[in-house]
């Protein structure tokens, strides 16, 4: 059978949206000027498809485990800051299981949410898990947080910095409502010190190269920062209680079937994850105290 040309395939598409609007009886597209957008019916039929999907595939998944095969699609979605280490995870768990087909979604702490609620990826890594009852969330790397700054800052040089110290600086801090940004209000409200000065940033880059320009200081995960300190571009305050260590959560939905790729993949992090802590943690330890707080 020959392959459809492309103006078949237009024909063939637009044939199957038009049967598909007259089943629901409502249209699924609406044009404005040059361009198609979907309309309300069309977004959820668009939320229904990608659930069909994703079952068809779980249902493949099914019997691949059925048939004792390592086939199967692995869906994972990831926030921003995971970014740093998950691809050299990823690459060595696809190294070892070659036949299982990987997506990887990297987004913000609230699209990741988002795609978990709407059955779009099988498991999720972020470090603050959502709450609620639907959701699983298992630790499984620890995710120190430090403060940095450039080297030519005037505290670049001390020791046990008191956080009354921190006081009077400008701190280069993540938007409102991230998790990071949680456990910086806290640490100054319990040692009953208000918020400094600050510049709230939406990206761990941009205050990574802020506090490189001598802006400010800035909290962030050691994950992030490990070439900026091999290249000495930023050094880790010595700042006591720092570093707080949190932790690193697969996530995924209590209702949702977890595939065989999917259950590989949890434990896969989990024992690298005790392979990596030492090395992950190397730089920051270096340059901070041995004292750490776990953040609740």
């Amino acid at each position: 059978m020959l392959p459809l040309s492309l103006r078949q395939l237009q024909v063939s598409v637009s044939m199957q949206i038009k049967q598909a609007e007259q089943t629901i009886g409502m249209p699924l597209f609406e044009q404005v000027g040059k361009k198609l957008f979907l309309t309300e019916a069309g977004r959820e039929m668009l939320h229904y498809a990608r659930s069909v999907v994703l079952l068809m595939q779980e249902m493949e998944s099914v019997f691949d485990e059925m048939k004792g095969l390592e086939h199967g699609h692995l869906n994972i979605s990831v926030v921003s800051t995971a970014n740093y280490f998950m691809p050299q995870l990823l690459a060595k768990f696809i190294q070892a299981h070659p036949k299982i087909k990987v997506s990887l979604s990297v987004a913000n702490r609230d699209a990741v949410l988002k795609q978990l609620a709407e059955n779009m990826t099988d498991l999720a890594i972020m470090g603050q898990p959502p709450e609620g009852t639907d959701m699983v969330a298992d630790p499984f790397l620890e995710n120190p947080l430090v403060v940095i700054a450039a080297p030519a800052h005037p505290l670049a040089r001390a020791s046990n910095i008191q956080p009354r110290q921190l006081a009077n600086e400008t701190f280069l801090l993540r938007e409102q409502g991230s998790g990071t940004r949680g456990v910086v209000e806290r640490f100054f409200t319990s040692h009953r010190l208000p918020l400094p000065a600050h510049m709230s940033m939406d990206t761990n880059e941009a205050i990574k190269q802020s506090v490189q320009a001598g802006m400010g200081i800035g909290i962030i995960s050691s994950h992030g920062i490990e070439m900026e300190l091999e290249t000495k571009r930023l050094v880790v305050l010595d700042v006591d209680q720092f570093p707080i260590v949190r932790h690193w959560y697969i996530v995924h939905r209590k209702d949702k079937r977890a595939s065989v790729a999917a259950q590989e993949f949890a434990r896969f992090l989990s024992k690298e994850s005790q392979n990596r802590v030492s090395s992950l943690t190397a730089d920051a330890s270096k340059n901070s105290p041995v004292v750490t707080k776990v953040a609740k």
